[in-house]
């Protein structure tokens, strides 16, 4: 053998190696790069159920009533307030539903529209003559004595447990 069929031989294990060796770090280099997608995609979500907890404790009834409490308010500007107020908290989270399931999604909107309901049945069992104060009373007295005005808690929970899962 001569010095050029070696050069040439070793030129091309060279290039062989080389390839072999740029084509494993294209694939460590897209493996990770899926895992990261995956964990900024499990971060996404676990802040959606993170916020989506936040937006249950915002609409809880008893809730709604301590931050748009207003005792001297006639009972349909009481309503209204406190309709407005689980309508506003849940429209401004309403992208949160990309990142979380069906079924957890539909508990945060069964939820909104069983105390939009609620408020209400009770505002419309007043006289037009009561006071917010009275339909405070009223909902807070809803709230304590039947299971539907705890929907909050169920909800909660079952949100956290999904989180959870995620872990």
């Amino acid at each position: 053998m001569d010095s050029t069929t070696i050069i040439f031989g070793v030129t091309i294990s060279v290039i062989i190696a080389g390839l072999a060796g740029w084509l494993i770090y294209l694939q460590r280099k897209a493996t990770v790069e899926e895992s990261n997608k995956a964990d900024s995609s499990k971060v996404l979500q676990l802040q959606a159920y993170e916020r989506l907890i936040l937006v249950v404790s915002r609409i809880a009834l008893p809730n709604v009533i301590s931050r748009v409490n207003m005792p001297n308010m006639g009972v349909r500007d009481m309503q209204t307030l406190m309709i407005h107020a689980i309508k506003e908290e849940f429209d401004y989270n309403i992208t949160q539903q990309i990142y979380v399931t069906t079924a957890a999604w539909e508990a945060v909107k069964n939820l909104k529209e069983q105390n939009m309901l609620a408020v209400n049945q009770l505002a419309s069992s007043l006289p037009p003559t009561a006071t917010g104060l009275d339909l405070n009373k009223l909902v807070l007295d809803y709230v304590m004595n039947d299971r539907k005005g705890n929907l909050h808690e169920v909800v909660a929970e079952v949100l956290s447990y999904e989180a959870k899962k995620m872990l």
